[in-house]
């Protein structure tokens, strides 16, 4: 394991881009870091306290987005809690290595390793999209290690037989899907900005820093569309086993507007937990932590009190 610090992650040959001058350190006001993993190396930023006392969030974003998604969140929490968000290799300021499968079951393992690297402890996930089914797999293999979970609109069984997603996964994840993300950006360009409610809240500055982390190789995300029928099997596997999430205290924050996780996702995860509290957040859409911005942390840092509370 090698871990670089700093500013050094500008001169890191093994990251995707060979210059980081394209981030907008005015919104993006993080020290970066990247630590050498098995399949590569993963661009991460670690803000806030970390002496054992404050809670420790691991924000686990989904596609075509990358950490920056999180940043409202970041800024609004560093000063109470340990905030750590990485970029899945292959997106934002992550390596994009070429013998790797960028399937979801492979990002989990290296979220997994993530974790145990840094040897992060009583974490609380918060995921959204893509980061749901990467995250949750971690908090079924150690749900030991998980103190809660904050949980956007996302999903974490299998859909082959849903029409409402098998048509998508089918349609952007086939032959001539793949090919308008790797070759014209379709996710961050077109589909992305259909997912919000108010597109005004998804500024020309902000969507250009998903456009520009996207400039060079698309793969990754182009692979996430056909995974959602694609990793059937992993899917299923983690739905099986799903018992194991079910007291862990969980907070549902969803964005009722969404035309990809519906009111019936969200009914469903409010099945699974014992122990929950829902948050609908009406006329906000899919990237619930872009278009519901600062507004965000309240609801999270009420949500990490109360569970200081309980202990």
């Amino acid at each position: 394991m090698t871990s670089i610090s700093s500013t050094a992650i500008d001169d890191s040959i093994s990251m995707a881009h060979t210059e980081t001058g394209w981030v907008d350190r005015s919104m993006y006001p993080f020290e970066s870091k990247c630590l050498g993993l098995s399949a590569g190396a993963v661009h991460y930023v670690d803000e806030g306290p970390d002496d054992g006392g404050a809670a420790t969030l691991l924000l686990l974003h989904g596609n075509p987005t990358w950490s920056f998604l999180y940043r409202h969140l970041i800024r609004g929490l560093r000063d109470e809690y340990r905030c750590v968000a990485l970029d899945y290799l292959g997106f934002g300021l992550s390596e994009r290595p070429p013998a790797f499968s960028y399937r979801p079951e492979d990002h989990a393992s290296v979220v997994e390793e993530f974790i145990d690297e840094l040897g992060l402890e009583d974490v609380v996930l918060v995921v959204q999209d893509w980061g749901g089914p990467i995250g949750l797999s971690y908090a079924i293999e150690h749900p030991e290690n998980v103190a809660g979970l904050v949980v956007m609109n996302t999903w974490l069984w299998p859909v082959t037989d849903d029409p409402h997603f098998a048509r998508y996964s089918r349609l952007v994840g086939g032959r001539i899907g793949r090919e308008l993300c790797e070759r014209f950006d379709l996710l961050t360009r077109v589909i992305m900005p259909l997912g919000f409610a108010d597109r005004s809240k998804f500024t020309d500055a902000a969507r250009l820093q998903y456009r520009l982390a996207n400039q060079n190789d698309r793969t990754g995300t182009a692979v996430f569309p056909r995974e959602i029928i694609g990793s059937q099997a992993w899917l299923s596997s983690l739905w099986q086993r799903r018992e194991k999430l079910a007291d862990i205290p969980a907070r549902l924050i969803w964005g009722m507007a969404d035309s990809a996780f519906r009111p019936a996702e969200l009914r469903t995860f409010e099945g699974l937990f014992e122990d929950s509290k829902t948050v609908r957040l009406y006329g906000v859409g899919h990237d619930v932590p872009e278009e519901f911005g600062a507004d965000l942390v309240p609801l999270v840092r009420d949500f990490l009190v109360d569970e200081s509370e309980s202990e």
